[in-house]
This record gives C-alpha cells, structure tokens and sequence, in this order.
C-alpha cells in the first residue's frame, strides 16, 4: 500500500459562538424531527430533506439554559478549506458530527471533488473506515459502512434507561469524559491528501448483529497519536453487513471490566445473533490490588462472560492476550503473559468456544519483523518526534497504527482460517495474511489524527 502522511495543522474556527448559534438554530430545524440525515455540499440539492452544508454549518456545544441543542455540522474546531464544486475539500483534516444516541448507525459517504483526492475516514474515536481512498479529479466513489454510538448510560432489555436502578452509568474514567467514543453523537474525521467529499447520508439501524469487543489498552480505540490498538483497525476489514462496538478500555482487568459495569453496559445492548469477543491478560497478571489469578479468578470470570453473552443469544469469541516486545538473546520471543494465554485455551475447548490464539500469531509477526523491525510497530519514537514531545518515547506494550493494523489483519486471518460465523462479513477484497511474511513498512503510512499524547494509556 503506498500512504503518505500527512503535516496538519488545527483549523480554528473565525465564528462566534453567538453567531453560530443563530444559524445553527435556522438550519438545524429541519432535523430535529427526522430519523435519517442526508447532507450534501452542493449548492443545488436533489431533494427537500437534503442539507446543503456551508461554512457556517458548525457543531457546537449548546449552553445548558438552551431549549434547541445541536443536530449537526463541522466539528472540533475544524472546517473544510474550500466549498465549491459540489464538494466539501481541504488541505487538512476536518471532522463533521450529528447528535446520536445509543445505536448503530449506517454512513453512506461519497467521495471526490474538482482535483484528485486521496481520503481516509475514522470514526469516533479514531476507528478505521476508509484507508487512504483515491479518487480522480472530477470523479466520485461511493462507500457504505456502519457506526456504533454509546454514552454511558445503561439500559434495560427493553431499552428504557435505569435511571432508577442501582447502577444507572458506566463508571468512567477521567480520560474517557467528553471523548469522541463515549458521547452524544456520531463523529467522522476526514484525513489524508486533499480530503474530498460530496455528500454524507447518516441512517439509525438495527437489522444488522454487533461485535461487541471487551478488552484493555491493546484493544481499545486508542484517542490519540501515536498510540493505537486491534479493535480499532478491525472495522477496516468488514463490510456493511455487521457493524462494531469495540468497548474495551485501558487499564482495564477481566475483574474491573466488571465492577465498572462495562459488562453490564455490553449486556444492556447486546441482542440475538450479536458477537462478543473479549481478550484480557495484560493488567490481570500484574501484583497489587488488581491482580487476577489465572487458573482460578480469571477462568471464573471467562465463564462469566461466556455464560451471559450466550443468555442473550449471542456468540463468544475468547481472543488471548498478543505477546510484548521483549526478545532473548536469540531473537524469539520472551512469554511475559504468564499463564493467561493458557487459561483462555483451556475455557475456550472446554466451553466449545471460538478461540483466536493471537499470543501465538503475534509471536510469529514479532519474530517476523525482528527486534529492530518491531520498533515501528511498537509506540518507540525519539524525542521531538511530535509536537510537544521532550521526552523519548519507548513502549513495548502498545502499538502505533502499523503495529495495530498488523495485528488486526492477523485476527481477520484467523476468523477465515477457521471458517468463523464471522468471516462471512468480511470484505471479500481483503487479501490473505501470512503472521510469518508481514507487510512492508516501506510506504506504509496512514494519516495520523491531529490529536497527540506523549501519556502512556492507563496501565495497571
């Protein structure tokens, strides 16, 4: 694949909140009663319900005494460069949200504008939908995906809100209020050379099964550069027939996931015919209060999981833990999970449950690449490699996009290998994976995010 990074540069708004408050309120009227969105960014729309997106279609936040809320515009302090010629251009990143609750919602984008283009789209919290799409001056590409949204609240079986009960909210931490993943709308980043796009259609659905993820820091989606993890490289591989609710966070042990009411959060939501793949190990092996012995607690609370998600007709896939970048004196890799790996092995052939042995596949990719190699998969970037960086940065835990993608194409692999219910979603151009022959990180580049932290994700 031939990707090019991108500089950036944030784009600050010239409006005032005041101002745009007053077209926010003259344009946005419109959908507040609908179900469905359509926006375009040409002048001369085809219908009565399509909003012609302008400068001035701004997402803000409403000031609490306000009786009309936001629906939708340009985000994040962020606008396109140019409107014109039926399309939506910039020479830098842009993000566009509507207000969303709790649900899946179905994205028909399409691309192109006067000069030739070469787009990639994230959601929310930098999850990815679209690499690095080129499309000709004049020309258009039309792609479909879907998007899930959540907020904290949890709900009942039948989808009204406990706000009643003991427990109303996931018990979130400080760097998950406010994010992109975790609130009240549906958020799309517009990234790569010259991003392009024409029209955005945004539908609610709900006649298509969910892959639920539960799972720490190597899973989540990762909300800055250059941190980055599987879950969120995965949507990237399947088509609009299934959508993806990656709920892991960092820090995160098989326990806490519970005791935090994640679990509960998933199971609030998760339906019939849904998926719920779980991979845990990294934070439960470490000594102190959070520790989770394997071959008691933990398996305890893998038939947990298991046990509830097959009460509610879904589908478990057990997923253990990818290896750390630590390597003997004869380039192999060090096992530092401990028994976790194993454990997981055990529940899953006594439970009959679909395992995805990504301990022994990132072996093989680690190895693969070599020591020297792995430094770019890895989060290991000198000093002054991004904006306010002094320090060295030098993880041998987490993982930048290539590492992310890497692992996330050996998972895919895996699900086909095994001819998994899921692989039937899949795109069917995605093309097979050998762990052994990894790709080349020369011309591998994906546009990074504008967002950047040196901090490393929470850890136990």
């Amino acid at each position: 694949m031939n990707l090019r990074r991108t500089d950036f540069t944030p784009i600050l708004s010239l409006f005032s909140v005041s101002l745009l408050g007053l077209l926010q309120l003259t344009v946005c009227a419109p959908i507040i009663a609908q179900r469905s969105w359509r926006f375009s960014c040409s002048s001369s729309t085809s219908a009565a319900s399509e909003i012609h997106l302008t400068a001035a279609s701004i997402y803000y936040t409403a000031p609490a005494h306000s009786a009309v809320a936001p629906e939708f515009g340009f985000d994040l302090g962020t606008l396109p460069s140019s409107f014109g010629a039926g399309s939506c251009s910039s020479v830098q990143p842009f993000y566009f949200s509507i207000a969303g609750s709790d649900g899946n919602y179905q994205v028909t984008i399409v691309l192109g504008g006067p000069i030739a283009s070469t787009t990639t789209v994230r959601a929310e919290s930098r999850r990815l939908l679209i690499d690095q799409m080129e499309v000709k001056a004049k020309h258009s590409r039309r792609v479909v995906f879907n998007v899930n949204v959540r907020t904290p609240s949890i709900f009942s079986s039948g989808g009204t809100h406990l706000a009643d009960g003991p427990v109303s909210q996931v018990s979130l931490k400080p760097r998950e209020i406010g994010a992109l993943d975790w609130d009240d709308k549906l958020t799309l980043e517009f990234n790569g050379n010259h991003p392009s796009v024409r029209s955005i259609s945004i539908r609610p659905i709900d006649n298509v099964p969910t892959i639920y993820i539960a799972g720490d820091s190597t899973v989540v989606d990762q909300t800055k550069e250059p941190w980055a993890a599987w879950g969120q490289m995965l949507p990237l591989f399947f088509g609009s027939q299934i959508s993806i609710a990656n709920e892991a966070e960092s820090g995160e042990t098989i326990r806490s996931f519970v005791t935090e009411h994640r679990l509960e959060k998933i199971m609030s939501t998760i339906r019939p015919g849904d998926y719920l793949m779980i991979q845990f190990g990294h934070n439960d092996q470490k000594l102190g209060n959070g520790y989770v012995p394997a071959h008691t607690d933990f398996e305890t609370y893998l038939l947990r999981y298991i046990t509830e998600a097959r009460s509610h007709g879904a589908t478990p896939i057990l997923v253990t833990p990818m290896n750390r970048r630590d390597f003997d004196a004869n380039g192999k890799i060090v096992q530092t999970l401990g028994d976790y790996p194993e454990a997981m092995r055990e529940v899953a052939e006594q439970q009959k449950v679909p395992l995805i042995d990504l301990n022994v596949l990132s072996k093989k990719l680690f190895e693969a690449m070599g020591e020297t190699g792995t430094l770019h998969a890895f989060v290991h970037y000198p000093a002054h490699s991004f904006p306010n960086q002094p320090e060295e940065l030098a993880d041998n835990t987490h993982f930048n996009a290539y590492g992310a993608y890497e692992l996330a194409r050996a998972i895919v692999q895996s699900m086909r290998e095994q001819r998994l219910p899921l692989a039937r979603y899949l795109k069917s151009a995605v093309p097979p994976f050998d762990p052994e022959h990894p790709d080349s990180l020369t011309g591998w580049k994906l546009p990074p995010s504008p967002d950047f932290s040196a901090v490393t994700p929470y850890a136990r």
